[in-house]
């Protein structure tokens, strides 16, 4: 095969790559939004949401070290995990927010309704005087062993009584489902 035609093929590979990564973040986060928001109301004209969506995928940290630490199917998989670490990340969820909310998902959508960032919170908090408002903040998903994801999901407010937690996925035939909640925390 001549050079031009091997780029092309990996080209191609790579493509689809990042486009299953995509959905597989989107399909993550879609199981994490129905959980989060299945009690939410939905938000119409002049309603006060109360649960708002961090636009940015939170970087993972050194605190996924100490997951680590405590489970035997991550002490494993370290490496792998340890590889995906990136606290300069700089990543966004509108790709998978597209994939989600497009044509379908409509329901969830309402409850959802658009991304802040944390500014917005901030001024949405200040402008009510309350401390009532919460902003999920959902972490890149890191894959490893094939079938398995580690997600933080951390609740901030402005004050106090905030909380997270990692959720272990593991898929199943295709069908990713929440294997474990390690490390839950709150202040």
């Amino acid at each position: 095969m001549n050079v031009t035609i091997k780029f092309f093929i990996a080209f191609i590979f790579s493509i689809t790559f990042v486009q299953a990564q995509e959905n597989q973040d989107a399909t993550i986060l879609k199981i994490l939004l129905t959980k989060y928001y299945q009690n939410e109301k939905v938000i119409v004209k002049n309603r006060l949401q109360l649960l708002s969506f961090y636009c940015n995928k939170a970087p993972n940290n050194e605190e996924t070290l100490e997951v680590i630490a405590k489970n035997d199917l991550l002490k494993k998989n370290a490496q792998e995990i340890k590889n995906q670490i990136n606290i300069k990340l700089n990543e966004n969820w509108a790709k998978e927010f597209d994939v989600l909310f497009t044509n379908q998902n409509q329901y969830l959508k309402s409850k959802v309704n658009n991304c802040l960032s944390l500014e917005e919170f901030q001024k949405v908090s200040d402008r009510f005087h309350d401390n009532n408002q919460r902003l999920m903040i959902v972490s890149k998903p890191m894959y490893f062993a094939q079938k398995y994801c580690l997600v933080k999901v951390a609740f901030y407010r402005s004050i106090e009584h905030n909380s997270g937690s990692f959720f272990l996925f593991e898929n199943t035939n295709g069908v990713w489902n929440i294997k474990e909640v390690l490390n839950e925390w709150a202040t």
